[in-house]
């Protein structure tokens, strides 16, 4: 190994190879071994004829640690508490009438979720916080965590209320964090849960630069901007709010908010099942905006709440940055980002293996802005080696399971 590695010559290594060796950019063939430390940082890939002895082999695809870009980890007390295919405002409804529980058993779900998705091959979680109640579990390190910090309210005179409301959040991880700006971001529910005047404070909040909001989930969200009509009129009745009439812009969704964010920032837009080309159009002309966006795909969210998929063919058609994300266990039977791959693969059996996995590993990884560590197989990161048993480069079959190995 001197010849490789310098003088790390009392340095111990390990070494992979798999039927596939999937480097967060391409797919190699068992010919390639991936050389790490003990400790997980990577040397480099090396053919197998200069890999030298003790070369672990393994059955299925080899690829770095899973990125989960939209996790509801404090709603996991809610599994199986709500039923499916209600659409999203009866999901909504449910969930605030439901999501009150003892704290042992909201932690003790935290705790449970969170070793799922470690067990599931996940290494880093876009994970959104209305209160503190995931904070423990987070102390302990496990993963790499983005906290968004959701606030929430229409009212346009309550606005100031909710911001601090968020920012006492916020000041409550920041001391177990070195930089919290780069791991607490103070995010938008969804356009039409957020006021004009609340939207404006959380874009204009300095160090906010990384995002996320709930995108266009249903056709009701479009139709409550272009005509002040829809679903979610039956959600403000619900919960005796007025419709803003500032929302009611004969606007689609995306176009109608977008513009309100600024040129250094990033925006995960999650869900996107009631996207449209109108919508695809409007992103790619109005590139001088600046917002550099991340479509995240939550299709097994999506089944279980409406019975329907976001266009995938047509936003990877418009050259779209997409992410995967799990959502919650209230809308979800596991959190596992490769089960949502499968599906995906499933009803859109076009798409290359190794395409998906490059939206769950390098394309999540800069989503959360942790790319310099994480997402691929590339010298000095530490990005976790997962292997996905039963895995083939052709196709992500339903036997197929992913487990950290490193």
């Amino acid at each position: 190994m001197a010849h490789v590695f310098g003088n790390f010559t009392s340095m111990k290594f390990r070494k992979f190879r798999a039927d596939y060796l999937f480097d967060g950019f391409n797919m190699h063939d068992d010919g390639m071994v991936l050389v790490t430390t003990e400790q997980g940082v990577v040397e480099g890939l090396l053919p197998l004829d200069e890999a030298g002895d003790e070369v672990q082999r393994f059955e299925g695809i080899l690829t770095p640690g899973l990125v989960n870009c939209h996790c509801h980890l404090e709603l996991s007390h809610l599994k199986d508490r709500i039923a499916t295919g209600t659409g999203l405002v009866d999901f909504l409804l449910a969930v605030v009438s439901n999501r009150q529980a003892a704290t042992e058993e909201i932690l003790e779900s935290i705790a449970r979720a969170e070793a799922e998705m470690l067990d599931n091959g996940i290494v880093a979680v876009g994970d959104i916080c209305n209160g503190t109640s995931t904070l423990e579990q987070k102390k302990k390190g496990r993963l790499h965590y983005h906290n968004f910090i959701e606030a929430v309210g229409v009212g346009e005179n309550m606005a100031q209320e909710r911001m601090e409301a968020s920012q006492l959040v916020f000041k409550a991880f920041a001391p177990n964090y070195e930089s919290p700006v780069e791991s607490i971001s103070i995010v938008p529910h969804a356009p039409y849960s957020v006021s004009n005047t609340l939207l404006g404070l959380i874009a204009d909040l300095p160090g906010n630069h990384m995002l996320t909001i709930h995108n266009q989930e249903s056709e009701a969200e479009n139709e409550l901007f272009v005509s002040g009509t829809g679903d979610i009129l039956k959600l403000y009745k619900a919960l005796g709010i007025e419709i803003p009439l500032q929302f009611i812009t004969g606007k689609r969704s995306l176009e109608r908010y977008l513009p309100l964010f600024h040129a250094n920032q990033s925006l995960i837009l999650v869900h996107n099942v009631a996207s449209n080309e109108d919508d695809l159009r409007f992103v790619t002309s109005s590139p001088e905006s600046g917002v550099r966006l991340f479509f995240c795909l939550c299709p097994n969210a999506n089944l279980y709440i409406t019975g329907m998929l976001p266009p995938v063919d047509l936003l990877m058609r418009y050259q779209q940055t997409l992410v995967i994300g799990t959502d919650s266990l209230a809308s979800n039977r596991q959190l596992d980002v490769l089960a949502e791959l499968k599906t995906i693969h499933q009803h859109f059996p076009a798409i290359e293996t190794k395409e998906l996995l490059g939206w769950a590993t390098i394309n999540g990884a800069r989503a959360l802005q942790l790319d310099k560590q994480l997402g691929s197989f590339e010298k000095s990161k530490s990005p976790g080696v997962v292997l996905i048993e039963q895995g083939r480069e052709e196709k992500l079959t339903g036997a197929a399971r992913s487990r950290r190995i490193l």
